[in-house]
């Protein structure tokens, strides 16, 4: 049956590179700061269109707290029984930003095909995996013995929490035996992986201020206090002389215990330049996937260009500090900010506005469905499937944890290090589109006659 399955899946994928063009076009930020929203809107038809016409009949747009639309829908198992599972599909149709888009190699909302891969915004995270989904049911035409549910969200770039409020209120509606949240990746092309732990993080904004309006750097700089050098030092107190994070009340020595990640490939995935140092002195796996790690987002000060001879009276910046799995992310997030607090100088004021706090995740991997995904797996790339940590945070993870404790949650996807998502140059690997259909069409197929 696997054969059969990757020369359906095969055959398929000029038309699905052309689907995804469709989609890939539409411009579905969930902002409408910056793009209007009926962009989404049109993303999330395009979604409900496709998947109706692979047996969810009830496919629908189901408005969720924060404003966006999940589309949500069902398709019967054929010859269901009373012991058929349920296996809950999910992925997003959201996108990130393009940011620079000079800094593009090609135009972000045009699939572009670029060195064998295909390049535009989403092309991987995550409307390649729409696409995934797509094939694999199309592989299995009506010989889908498993109850199948699904659910696209269209706000998970935002962080706005729609579906998981949507779920805690609705939990009857997306409830099942095992969950596929594809929304992961592999550990580099041809390497299949599931991701069996995510970080949880906090969002704050620290704001600090010194002197009631700018002043003369000439008649007042020296005892005058620095609004922007105060912040500065706060930030730097954050890291010490390894780059290490430290946070004061906050742990930063764990280990990771699962597939390691090579310094050298990790320098060339995250494009470091050469002569610049990775940070911490713990191996990189350990520092991505098991230690606390604090980013400085953006700050607000006045630029370069512009700027005058004056003392800066107030500045801010925008943190996200990643928690790893044992750690609660909510202690983290109050360490960090009684950290800020003691660590800005001169008696300055501080202020510390919390936005968004995540608990980090650990998936269980001793089940059924686990094993037969792990085969499944193997039987599609042709090597056996690794467990991979994930540096990013997926809140709905631990919402479909607490609903549905019995469930099983999987997570993978068609992203690796090279796609570069939510930076310029998105791009996907059509061969994980494949490969990957090819896993989750085998794992649908078979995964009812081991439950």
């Amino acid at each position: 049956m696997s054969d059969e399955i990757r020369a359906r899946i095969r055959a398929m994928m000029p038309a699905a590179r052309d689907e995804l063009a469709e989609l890939v076009a539409i411009r579905s930020v969930a902002d409408p700061r910056q793009f209007p929203p009926e962009e989404c809107a049109q993303a999330a038809e395009w979604v409900r269109a496709r998947f109706a016409e692979l047996g969810f009949a009830d496919a629908r747009l189901e408005r969720t707290p924060d404003g966006s639309d999940a589309v949500v829908g069902s398709r019967p198992a054929t010859n269901a029984d009373a012991d058929t599972p349920t296996v809950l599909l999910y992925a997003h149709y959201d996108v990130q930003p393009p940011l620079d888009e000079s800094a593009w190699r090609s135009p972000p909302f045009v699939l572009t095909d670029v060195e064998g891969r295909w390049a535009g915004r989403g092309a991987a995270d995550c409307k390649g995996n729409i696409l995934m989904h797509l094939l694999a049911l199309r592989a299995l035409r009506d010989e889908i013995p498993v109850h199948l549910k699904l659910v696209v969200e269209g706000s998970e770039e935002q962080g706005t929490g729609g579906l998981e409020r949507f779920v805690e209120e609705n939990p009857d509606v997306l409830a099942a035996d095992v969950i596929l949240v594809c929304d992961t990746g592999n550990a580099a092309v041809g390497r299949p992986a599931a991701t069996v732990s995510l970080r949880g993080f906090a969002n704050v904004v620290i704001r600090v201020e010194a002197l009631a309006s700018e002043i003369h750097s000439g008649m007042f700089g020296g005892p005058a206090p620095d609004g922007l050098a105060a912040l500065v030092a706060a930030l730097a107190s954050l890291r010490d002389d390894a780059g290490s994070t430290t946070i004061d009340g906050l742990s930063h020595d764990a280990t990771w215990g699962g597939e390691p990640y090579d310094p050298r490939q990790f320098r060339a995935d995250a494009g470091v330049l050469d002569g610049v140092q990775l940070l911490g002195n713990g191996t990189v796996a350990d520092e991505l996937w098991s230690r606390p790690a604090l980013t400085v987002l953006g700050i607000d000060c006045p630029p370069v260009v512009g700027s005058s001879a004056s003392i800066v009276p107030r500045a801010a910046a925008r943190l996200n500090l990643r928690v790893p799995p044992g750690v609660s992310a909510q202690d983290a997030h109050d360490a960090l900010v009684s950290h800020l607090r003691d660590h800005v100088p001169w008696g300055v004021r501080v202020s510390v506005e919390t936005e968004a706090v995540g608990e980090p995740f650990r998936a269980t991997t001793d089940g059924l469905a686990y094993r037969a995904f792990a085969e499944a797996m193997r039987s599609a790339y042709g090597v056996e499937m690794t467990m991979l940590g994930q540096g990013g945070s997926i809140p709905l993870c631990n919402v479909f944890a607490d609903t549905y404790p019995n469930a099983e949650i999987i997570l993978m996807g068609v992203e690796e290090p090279l796609a570069l998502i939510h930076a310029p140059n998105e791009s996907v690997d059509p061969s994980e589109i494949e490969n990957l259909a090819v896993a989750e069409a085998i794992f649908l197929h078979s995964f009812a006659k081991s439950a």
